[in-house]
């Protein structure tokens, strides 16, 4: 981490929601989702947040030696956007406290605000983290 990493970065994301990011589109395997709406998602929502996040710190990282990985997530999604809307992400580092970083996130289609809330990533040592995966997936098939 570089010292350049403190409280008050923010970004913003803009992101236009094609279909392909819709209820359906989510779980194609489910045939609840499919009978859904068309608007987007709430786990694609998450996602969008998350890489308005990541965006925010990759300058202050050693990247991609260093990459964040997310663990906690506290938001709403109060409004549903149709596709072709563009929706913007707003994100504030308000926190750090070592590894952890806590941000304030709020996303908007234009029209609504349709997210607001919190979200917690940790820095990580991609190398590490990527063996401790492979480990736990070499237990998992033995």
């Amino acid at each position: 981490m570089k010292e350049t990493l403190r409280l008050g970065i923010e970004h913003e994301l803009r992101f236009r929601v094609p279909a392909t990011k819709t209820v359906p589109a989510l779980y194609p395997e489910s045939p609840e989702f499919q009978v859904m709406p068309e608007v987007f998602a709430t786990g694609f929502m998450v996602g969008f947040l998350e890489w308005a996040c990541i965006q925010s710190v990759v300058p202050h990282l050693d990247w991609p030696a260093e990459q964040t990985v997310g663990t906690r997530i506290n938001v709403s999604h109060s409004a549903a956007t149709p596709p072709g809307f563009e929706v913007v992400a707003r994100v504030k580092l308000v926190e750090v406290d070592g590894r952890r970083l806590v941000f304030e996130v709020e996303a908007h289609d234009g029209v609504d605000v349709i997210s607001k809330g919190t979200h917690e990533r940790f820095v990580i040592n991609a190398e590490k983290f990527n063996a401790k995966v492979r480990e736990k997936a070499r237990a998992a098939n033995t």
